[in-house]
């Protein structure tokens, strides 16, 4: 299953809005066939490992990292191309929270009577996929929060100068999350403020630039205020304009605009329209702040730059709280260093 997992992750940038998935077949202790899923459309990590098995997939193992797939959708169920090479066992990781799915691959397994076993490495297959699970299960798309930020938790100096504050390493890092990311969000400020393209340029594990689908940039932007020369705007297809009135936005023809209602909102519809499952939110403290104040945000990713910017300059998150009772706790899950810089990684408790 670690081996299939390995082989899930080389889909993780270019599978959206499909999840990323794994499969190891294995016979008499070797492993006979694998593969992964690489992009919505083209077969499934199953057909794959199936198809460089050939004959000998009778009587293997299949160990999957995701639930076999039981519908019809742009390619044939999965469950189904197991059943015929007539394997013996399927281990799956999880199963699918895909209402479509949702144990019905399994049970459609062990109706023909193939042996099945769930749950081993879930906790990581379910991390793997945690932005498409959560959204099939009924709920909002998964947000991360990413903040650069000096140790005295500054974001920019008081003018707004804010480049740079961490290293080359930590930025090439946050291509990594713009990369799995469906959408990333920022707020008109960011954009008058760092005239930022926020478009994925580089990922480390050496994908082609070419393969990984770009995230849809989300800008907040109640007033119009953004300027026809952004450099944002240079793909406009790939920029959705929330605006207080869209139809009277000066770039309702060259980008889509919706109407803000609120954040919540907001990722409602980027599921519901967009197929969404995972949201990285890059804004300055306004919007950080509102995220976090809103409950919207999973996931805060800090990067931690071994600097002083002083008192002056401006705070993470704008969070005018006045009581202890009103903070709001987070619990680590990692601290790694990035060249020389710290990426600390924090879930809501």
């Amino acid at each position: 299953m670690q081996r299939a997992l390995s082989l899930a992750k080389r889909g993780l940038y270019t599978t959206r809005p499909n999840p990323a998935v794994g499969c190891v077949l294995v016979k008499d202790g070797k492993v006979i066939g694998e593969g992964f899923h690489p992009k919505a459309g083209q077969p499934h990590a199953e057909v794959f490992a199936l198809r460089a098995a050939g004959d000998l997939a009778v009587g293997a193992t299949a160990y999957v990292t995701l639930e076999p797939c039981s519908h019809f959708g742009r390619t044939p169920p999965c469950a189904n191309a197991l059943i015929a090479a007539q394997v013996s066992r399927v281990v799956m990781a999880t199963l699918d929270a895909n209402p479509q799915v949702a144990g019905q691959g399994l049970a459609r397994l062990e109706a023909a009577g193939i042996a099945t076993r769930v749950g081993v490495c879930e906790a990581e297959a379910r991390a793997l996929n945690v932005g498409f699970l959560q959204t099939m299960a009924g709920q909002r798309p998964y947000v991360r929060l990413k903040v650069a930020a000096s140790l005295d938790g500054r974001t920019a100096m008081s003018s707004g100068e804010s480049k740079w504050i961490t290293g080359s390493a930590a930025r090439l890092d946050v291509q990594h999350y713009r990369a799995m990311s469906g959408a990333v969000i920022t707020g008109i400020g960011t954009v008058l403020a760092d005239d930022p393209l926020l478009n994925v340029r580089q990922v480390s594990d050496g994908t082609p630039l070419e393969t990984i689908p770009q995230p849809l940039r989300v800008v907040i932007d109640r007033h119009q205020r953004m300027p026809s020369n952004a450099q944002i705007l240079k793909d406009p297809d790939s920029v959705l304009m929330v605006t207080l009135n869209p139809e009277e936005s000066k770039l309702k023809d060259s980008a889509e605009c919706w109407q803000y209602q609120s954040l919540a909102l907001l990722l409602d519809e980027l599921k519901q329209k967009k197929q969404i499952h995972d949201v990285l939110v890059e804004a300055g403290a306004t919007l950080s702040g509102a995220f976090i104040a809103a409950g919207l945000v999973d996931e805060l990713i800090v990067y931690l730059a071994p600097t002083l910017l002083g008192s002056l300059a401006r705070p993470m998150f704008d969070l005018p709280f006045l009581h202890m009772s009103e903070q709001i706790r987070w619990q680590t899950v990692s601290v790694t260093p990035v060249g020389d810089d710290l990426k600390w990684v924090l879930r809501s408790v």
